[in-house]
Formats: C-alpha cells, sequence, structure tokens
C-alpha cells in the first residue's frame, strides 16, 4: 500500500526548473547562475529529507504505507498501452535520492570554487542540475518506461559534462565514446520494456512483479539478460566498460557526481530495483555475479597502472561498482549489502575524487601523480580528508568501507569459495593501488614542475571535503543492528543467512581480509616508498603491467571485434546502395527515360505529320480488307 503525497514531484522539478532557467537566461544570470544551481539541489535535498521522515514514521505502526506515491498524469494511452506517469518514493529509491541530492549538493558547493574562473560556469551548473534532475527521474519512476526516460535524461547530461570542454579533441571524443557505448547498453532496456509489455501487458514494477512467477524460464532469463546488459552500460561493466576512464575529459566535480552518486549506480538501482525478476532465474543471476567478479577484478588491476590520478580513481570505481553487481547478483542473502556499499561508495569515492580535483587545483590541472609528491604539507585539509576516503575504500577496520565490503566478501564465500577468493583478491588489490596514490600524490618526495606552486584550496572546497570525510569514517553506522537489512526488507525481500564454507567464522574471514589488505598496502609501500618515483614511464615493465596500462586492451578488442567490421560492414553496404538499390533505380529510370525520348519523336507537334499518318493508317487499312477480300 502506497501513501499519496501531492509534492513529490519537487524533488526533481526544482533541479529541472533551474537547469532551463540557467540554459535560457542566457548571460545575465552569470552572476549568480551558481547560487541559483546550487541552491536548487540543497531545495531539492531538503524536500527528499522531508519525505524520508514522512517514511521514517509510517514505520512505527504496521498499518503505515511503506511508500510514498504520486500519478502526476496519463503519459501514454495507445490501445492496450496505458502508462500512467507516476512517482514512487519507497525504502530503495528513497537511499538513492538522499545520496544523489545530498553528495550532489556537496559537489555543487565544491564546484563554486572550482569553476570560479571558468567563463562557461551558469552552463556548467546548468547541466549539473540537468544530470541531477534525470538521475532522480530515474530512480523515483514508478513504471520501467518512466524509468528509461531518467535512463536516456542521465545519459545526454553525461554525453554534456564529460564533453564540457569541447575546445579539447580529447573531451569531445571521450563524450562520443560514452554516448556510443552506452546506446549499446540502452537497447538491453528498450528491449527489456517491450518484452515487459508483450508478457504482462505492463511495465509497472507492482505488474511486472505480480507476473514473474507464471512466466517461463525462458523469457524471466530474457528479461534478466536484456535488464543485465542495460546495467553494464550505465555501470561500465565488462563488457561495456571501457568509456569510464575516458569519462575522465570532464571537470572533476563531474567526474565525483558520475561516480559517486549517479551514472553508474544506476545499474546497480536497476538489478536490485528488478529483485523480483532475478529471483525466477538462476541463469541471469549467475550472469551478474560473473560481470560483477570479472569487473572488480578487472577495474582493480587498471588502477595498479595508472598515474592519471583520475583514471587510478575511475578504474577504482570499476571495480567497486562490480563488488556491488556481485553483491545483486547473489540475490536476497546480499541486496542489502549492495545498496549499503553503494551508499558508502557515494560518500568516500566523492571524497577521493574532489581531494584529486584539489590537489588538481593547486598543481595548475596536473592529472600526473609522478609530478607530485609531498603534497601533505603544502595542503594538509585535503591530505588528511583524502586520507580518510583512502582508508574507507580499502576497508581499513572501523571505516565505512570495512563494513560494507566485508558483508560482500561474506556473502561471496557463503555463495562460492572461488567466487570469495575473487572477491578477497579484489580487496587486496585495492590496497595495492589505493596506497600507491597516497604515496605518490602525498608523502613521496617532492617531483613539482617549476612553475608549480601548491597550496590549501579556499574553504568552499575543503568544507564538502571534510563532511564527506566524516561520512567516510562513519558510514558504517547504517548497519548498526542490520539497520539496513530491516530498512531494505520490505522492498527486496527478507535476508537468507548462509553458512561459510570450510569451517570459516565470521570473525576468521574478517581477520583474513584485514591480513589480505595489510599484504597489499604493504607490497605497495615496498615498491614506492623505497625507490625514488621515476617522472617518465619505463619501456622495461612486466607484460601485466603493459596491459593495464592499455585498459587490458579493452579498447584494442573493442576495434577488432566491433569497430573494423562495423567499419567494414557500413562500407559494403554503401557499395550495395550505390551499386545495386540505386543502381537498379537508375537503370529503371534510364530505360523509363530512353523510352519517352523515343516515343516523344511520335509525338512532333506537325499538323501534316499527323495527316500523313493518319493517310497511312487508312491505307493500310485498305490493303488489310482487300487482301482479306481476295482470300
Amino acid at each position: 500500500m502506497a501513501n499519496s503525497v501531492s509534492w513529490l514531484y519537487l524533488i526533481i522539478a526544482i533541479p529541472a526548473a533551474s537547469a532551463a532557467v540557467l540554459l535560457l537566461s542566457g548571460k545575465a544570470a552569470d552572476a549568480w547562475g551558481h547560487l541559483l544551481g546550487t541552491g536548487a539541489s540543497l531545495a531539492s535535498f531538503v524536500v527528499a529529507m522531508l519525505a524520508f521522515v514522512k517514511l521514517l514514521g509510517g514505520e512505527a505502526s504496521s498499518e503505515s504505507a511503506m511508500s510514498l506515491h504520486q500519478e502526476l498524469f496519463s503519459w501514454i494511452e495507445v490501445g492496450g498501452f496505458d502508462v500512467t506517469f507516476g512517482l514512487l518514493f519507497d525504502r530503495l529509491s528513497g537511499l538513492f535520492v538522499l545520496l544523489i541530492t545530498g553528495v550532489g549538493s556537496l559537489i555543487h558547493i565544491y564546484s563554486i570554487g572550482y569553476m570560479a574562473h571558468d567563463e562557461r560556469r551558469r552552463r556548467f551548473f546548468a547541466q549539473l542540475n540537468l544530470f541531477v534532475a534525470a538521475m532522480l527521474m530515474l530512480v523515483l519512476a514508478d513504471d520501467y518506461l518512466t524509468l528509461f526516460l531518467g535512463w536516456e535524461g542521465v545519459g545526454l547530461a553525461s554525453y554534456l559534462l564529460i564533453g564540457f570542454f569541447q575546445q579539447r579533441t580529447s573531451a569531445a571524443v571521450a563524450a562520443k565514446k560514452a554516448f556510443v557505448v552506452n546506446r549499446v547498453g540502452d537497447m538491453g532496456m528498450a528491449l527489456s520494456v517491450m518484452l515487459m509489455f508483450a508478457t504482462f501487458g505492463t511495465s509497472t514494477f507492482e505488474g511486472v512483479d505480480s507476473g514473474m512467477e507464471q512466466v517461463s524460464s525462458g523469457t524471466a532469463t530474457a528479461l534478466g539478460l536484456l535488464l543485465l546488459l542495460a546495467a553494464c552500460g550505465k555501470s561500465a561493466q565488462v563488457p561495456l566498460q571501457s568509456w569510464l576512464l575516458d569519462a575522465m575529459e570532464g571537470p572533476t566535480p563531474v567526474s565525483a557526481l558520475i561516480h559517486a552518486a549517479t551514472m553508474v549506480t544506476a545499474g546497480v538501482y536497476l538489478v536490485t530495483r528488478s529483485s523480483f525478476v532475478y529471483e525466477q532465474t538462476e541463469l541471469a543471476s549467475t550472469a551478474v555475479v560473473i560481470v560483477g567478479l570479472v569487473t572488480l577484478l578487472w577495474g582493480a588491476i587498471i588502477g595498479c597502472a595508472k598515474d592519471d590520478i583520475k583514471k587510478g580513481l575511475a578504474g577504482s570505481t570499476m571495480s567497486q561498482i562490480g563488488y556491488m553487481m556481485l553483491a545483486a547478483g547473489i540475490g536476497p542473502a546480499a541486496y542489502s549489502f549492495a545498496i549499503f556499499h553503494l551508499l558508502t561508495h557515494g560518500f568516500f569515492k566523492a571524497n577521493l575524487f574532489l581531494g584529486a580535483g584539489s590537489v588538481m587545483h593547486a598543481m595548475n590541472d596536473e592529472v600526473d601523480m609522478r609530478r607530485y609528491g609531498a603534497l601533505r604539507a603544502v595542503m594538509p585539509i585535503t591530505f588528511v580528508t583524502f586520507a580518510c576516503g583512502y582508508l574507507a575504500i580499502i576497508g581499513f577496520p572501523g571505516f565505512s568501507g570495512f563494513w560494507s565490503k566485508d558483508k560482500i566478501i561474506e556473502a561471496a564465500f557463503a555463495e562460492n569459495v572461488v567466487v570469495g577468493l575473487g572477491a578477497l583478491l579484489g580487496a587486496g588489490i585495492t590496497a595495492v593501488y589505493m596506497t600507491r596514490m597516497m604515496i605518490m600524490t602525498f608523502i613521496s618526495e617532492r617531483r613539482w614542475a617549476k612553475e608549480a606552486h601548491p597550496h590549501e584550496s579556499s574553504p568552499v572546497m575543503t568544507v564538502p571535503l571534510m563532511v564527506l570525510a566524516v561520512a567516510s569514517v562513519f558510514g558504517g553506522v547504517l548497519l548498526f543492528n542490520d539497520w539496513i537489512g530491516n530498512w531494505l526488507e520490505p522492498v527486496v525481500g527478507e535476508g537468507e543467512h548462509h553458512e561459510l564454507p570450510l569451517g570459516l567464522t565470521e570473525l576468521a574471514l574478517t581477520i583474513m581480509v584485514a591480513v589480505v589488505v595489510l599484504i597489499g598496502a604493504g607490497i605497495a609501500v615496498r615498491m614506492y616508498q623505497r625507490d625514488s618515483i621515476a617522472t617518465v614511464p619505463s619501456a622495461d615493465v612486466s607484460p601485466l603491467t603493459t596491459a593495464a596500462r592499455r585498459d587490458l586492451y579493452g579498447d584494442a578488442f573493442n576495434e577488432v571485434a566491433l569497430m573494423r567490421p562495423g567499419q567494414s560492414l557500413t562500407r559494403g553496404l554503401v557499395v550495395f546502395d550505390n551499386r545495386g538499390i540505386d543502381g537498379a533505380v537508375n537503370g529503371v529510370a534510364a530505360m523509363v527515360g530512353g523510352s519517352s525520348g523515343r516515343i516523344r519523336r511520335w509525338q512532333s507537334g506537325f499538323v501534316r505529320a499527323y495527316a500523313l499518318s493518319m493517310l497511312g493508317g487508312s491505307a493500310l487499312v485498305v490493303l488489310a480488307l482487300v487482301a482479306v477480300r481476295l482470300a
């Protein structure tokens, strides 16, 4: 049962209206556009908090509604296809809305300082608001088709923001790449909605949920795999991961928003929201687990070889989202852990990206960590806050990532020993690349360029860092008395308890994970603290390092397997079109034209010619009659 409210739309409408005002007002808004954009995001957060409090208030009574709902208008009404544009604020979407608007508002505040000298700052804040509004539309939808509207809006906003520095060819190419790769995933989303309507006659969450038990295993599997394809596109999971690293061409606040609160979390939301689909198909659920496991290792390995601080964090995001997808694939036993890690990751990843932006801001936009070093002394606030994010992401005991990622590893071991070992290995590699990043940026010897004069960022940038650092430390409180599990139970079902294999206990596994993390950190310290860090990449490296520097040849594979054959197919179709279809059409036209020219000679327009033709015709008729008579 849902409680109907009339103001839920404001959560989306406020940032959407702000984006429209900023885009249409022109240069007159340059002086105050950033304030309007930030205020709109904060206002949306306030409305979201009011909705969340109302939802909390209903928790005490069993008769109270478990969700808030608002029907806005009839969107599509064609034959038997009826889609009402409605919004759903339940226990799952509510957590996402708070993350999007809360972390998004901190990123807006940070951007006031970061983009202070950019002449197109008003447009940046407009597109940032558009991004937030589209993501809110995605998670508040009560229907897969309405969700698809926000899904495409997120794709558009990411294209605009990744290519914000459009004067740079690399930024334009990166935006186009993100757009194209996401269109592949969007085909999965579009086909899944079509399959829902063909099977159930509706695409609402409630309608699909109620009909899933009656469908065949083949239909359930097809639906689950199509939704997984869609999720892989938005969440940069293998095999649609190639766009994420290049997406770092956008301004750093955009990277923080994409990686912490929007875009890449959309796939995890889709899979979790569709839990009723995956519970009916073991094959599709297993595919989600495999994709998550492969991606978490893929991204971690890439992160170990990146000298670009933002690309190193991008590889990290790919890996951490892999953990969430892995947990979502395991099912009821780990759905809440997937969302728990998504929330804690939103805190510490926003912290890390904004910290990286603070470093870049102080180093004349330099992103190469080989030209950093010893920044802890000149940027103490950035160093301490970044360190909090670092300890959270590697899972240091007591920090937020420790509670959320350890739970996923525990669920992975309970599911399958091989899957558990893969998740454990990923935790060790995470400690390697993140410790490497800390040493190269803040602890090792100074390697600055002569023109660099690093300094601490202004308060408008450091205050959001401090808030996110606190959340990175204490975000694990969501697990207190299994609050997160109990909170999500009405949406994703009751979690199942599984026994750990090999006689392991939860404490023994926790100690094992901590030891693996310490070993990973120790390897990085040994590699990067012992010797001076080279300011240029060495050619004498292992094949694995070379592969990691080239993103494990993901782009090369796409070029060989998809791009080149696609180009050949296109050229073949052009030749067939020109010489085949166009040739046939032009041939028929030439034949008709030639025949017309010949026939036209019979129509000269001279009376004497027509009279002569009539005389000749009459003579032929007379001769024919005479011949018949004589015969």
